[in-house]
């Protein structure tokens, strides 16, 4: 490890460092634009000058120095000082003064650095370049006057979202960034673009001109999109999330976030249900919340009460849900809306064993019946960076554009039987094999156990590591599972048992044809297909508008914070089977949410703590001999459960990006 000296003080760096980090090591800051942890060094802004010696009499870029043994590292002298300055002279001579009207005054790294580093003086007098605005697509706004080229959209682009469609054309002061032929970004990863953008060139265009940062309260939540448990910020004023953003979490999320993530906050105050509804003569009517507890009250159910829980739910939630049923005698509890009844008996054998973060290290890895891009965005990166690390990639199931080759292997159940002896041995000689499998396999009979017996085939359990994976796309699924939301049989099992009473917690994606003889409550937020079924709707929180405990598809246990209240006459969910408890003669034993909190960890302890629940592993014997094509679960991306089928931006990028719809733009 190389030793060094930066402004006096002696540090060792790790083999490989850049001048800049070997700095940031020693504690100091160094300004820049281009550079990025996450990218490749582009070396282009030059804001990162630094003094070096031995090394010629000037100042060097830092981010693209290699660190040496002996170097001298100097990041405050004259030299320094006026280098910076003339470049952020020379950043400034073509920059508009938009601060006032641009959306990323408050949080922009130029003018930070402007203050910190600049001359507070330009020499230059010139007229200002302009640039024409370019179209990227629904959720990019783009003011490319304000551009500096930095390039870090470009290099996100290809890098991590595998898509170049991002590029610079002309030369020298001509330079412009764009879209080839203008197009929209299609990438399900495309807003993250506005993160890395240091200046205001690309903003969030569902948040143009809504608010300052310095109005937005922060929340640390989770996100419920899919499955994955990003780690996001909900910033928000007043009772309205106004916008999501990323946090950083390597083990889960980098400090990436899928379009979905960020841009489905406008329907948390659109289709909302804000009172009760009590179906009378056929048709729903607002009512109070003593009349719609009455009506269920009322129901003569003699034990005969199951509860489906939704996608997108919290476990405690989940919890007060479970102890009403049980409650009330009743004891048909799902989780699996759209009728899936794969064997739960080893949750080990139903879990993302690999890790998140352990994908970027497979060498061999076999995708079965998946659309890995849609079902979990940002695992799909993992794999990227794995490939770019050698691995090979197989595919069994659909034809889809992953972003990255692959070898496909064809579209048939029957393939996981009967593996090419090729692809076998590059599996057996791998040390971290890995099969991914998605929602076509629970769906298929004989398909799980199919690629059960493939962990012994393949080899993908060695010491220290366990390749066996399954991607869950619902936020709610492993949580659910672990406090008994599975029934033998599924949905249809509980169908067939015909409940008299049937609680419904937010699930909008079930068939409630096959519940025509049973009285449904819905407890929920937005006026989906749950609400329009249901004989009573009993207003419930969003995400946003409740605290929550969340468990991902690899088992890792994450909590969120309550960032504003929900509308109306809505209330936490847990608080309406509190009350209708009561008001059915059998009162759940918590008064809090803190005591439901306490319950919860009591019985089910490996929620108590935070971080990856270790599920051991056990493989059931399962039927096998799966045979036929796999199905895609998911047909829309943007329009996969209830907030985004109510996000005017969700349906304007299923039409857009999705089915090919055009859009007139108004000239601002």
């Amino acid at each position: 490890m190389p030793k060094l000296t930066v402004d006096g003080v002696e540090i060792e760096v790790p083999q490989g460092a850049t001048v800049l980090q070997a700095c940031e090591l020693a504690g100091k800051e160094i300004p820049r634009f281009c550079y990025h942890e996450r990218l490749s060094i582009a070396g282009n802004c030059r804001m990162c000058l630094v003094e070096v010696a031995p090394g010629p009499p000037k100042p060097q870029a830092s981010c693209a120095l290699p660190a040496a043994e002996g170097q001298t590292i100097r990041t405050d002298s004259e030299m320094v000082k006026k280098a910076r300055e003339g470049v952020m002279e020379f950043l400034l001579i073509n920059h508009p003064l938009d601060c006032p009207i641009c959306d990323q005054g408050g949080e922009c790294d130029l003018q930070d650095q402007s203050v910190a580093y600049g001359k507070g003086a330009s020499r230059f007098a010139e007229n200002k370049r302009a640039v024409t605005e370019k179209y990227m697509g629904p959720l990019v706004k783009t003011a490319m006057t304000r551009c500096i080229q930095c390039t870090r959209c470009v290099r996100f682009a290809e890098e991590v979202a595998g898509v170049p469609q991002i590029g610079a054309i002309y030369r020298g002061e001509n330079m412009q960034i764009t879209t080839y032929l203008e197009h929209a970004v299609k990438s399900e990863l495309s807003g993250n673009v506005v993160d890395l953008c240091p200046v205001g060139a690309l903003t969030a265009k569902p948040y143009a001109f809504e608010a300052r940062p310095w109005e937005l309260k922060k929340t640390f939540a989770i996100d419920v999109m899919d499955a994955l448990g990003t780690n996001i910020r909900l910033d928000s004023r007043g009772r309205q999330v106004l916008r999501v953003l990323p946090r950083v979490n390597d083990d889960v999320n980098e400090e990436w976030a899928s379009d979905k993530t960020r841009h489905h906050v406008d329907a948390l105050v659109r289709k909302r249900l804000d009172k009760p509804y009590v179906r009378k003569g056929g048709k729903l009517v607002a009512a109070s919340w003593d009349e719609a507890f009455a009506a269920i009250a009322a129901v003569k159910h003699g034990g005969s009460v199951a509860a489906v829980a939704g996608d997108m739910l919290d476990c405690e939630t989940m919890y007060a849900g479970r102890e009403l049923v049980r409650a009330l005698g009743g004891t048909m509890l799902e989780g699996r809306q759209t009728g899936l009844a794969y064997d739960v008996s080893s949750l080990s054998a139903v879990n993302f064993n690999s890790t998140i973060a352990g994908v970027e290290t497979a060498d061999a890895i076999l995708l079965v019946g998946t659309n890995l891009r849609w079902e979990a965005p940002l695992i799909n990166t993992r794999v990227r960076k794995a490939i770019k690390r050698g691995a090979k990639v197989y595919v069994i199931g659909p034809q889809h554009d992953l972003t990255y080759k692959v070898e496909w292997l064809g579209n048939d159940a029957s393939l996981l039987a009967k593996l090419p002896k090729a692809v076998i041995g590059t599996f057996l000689n791998a040390k971290r094999p890995m099969l991914i499998a998605g929602g076509g396999i629970l769906a298929k009979d004989g398909a799980h156990g199919d690629t059960l017996a493939l962990v012994e085939t393949l080899g993908l359990i060695k010491d220290g590591w366990n390749g066996y994976n399954i991607l869950h796309f619902a936020a709610a699924r492993m949580g659910g599972l672990m406090l008994g939301f599975a029934s033998q049989g599924g949905i249809k099992a509980i169908a067939a048992a015909k409940p008299k009473l049937l609680f419904s917690l937010g699930a909008d994606e079930v068939d409630y044809g096959q519940f025509a003889d049973s009285f449904k409550v819905y407890i929920g937020h937005h006026g989906d297909a749950g609400a329009h079924a249901a004989d009573v709707i009993l207003p419930g929180a969003a995400y946003a508008e409740k605290a929550g405990t969340y468990v991902n598809l690899e088992g890792r246990v994450q909590r969120g914070d309550k960032a504003v209240f929900a509308p109306g006459d809505a209330r936490e969910d847990w608080a309406i089977m509190r009350a209708l408890s009561q008001v059915m003669g059998k009162t759940l034993p918590f008064d809090s949410f803190s005591e439901l909190r306490a319950r919860m960890f009591a019985d089910v302890p490996a929620l108590s703590t935070e971080g990856l629940v270790d599920y051991g592993w056990s493989a059931p014997k399962l039927p096998t001999g799966a045979s036929g094509e796999f199905g895609s679960p998911i047909k829309d991306y943007y329009l996969t459960n209830a907030i985004c089928r109510a996000s005017p931006t969700m349906q304007r990028c299923s039409a857009e990006l999705l089915h090919g719809e055009t859009f007139a733009e108004a000239a601002e």
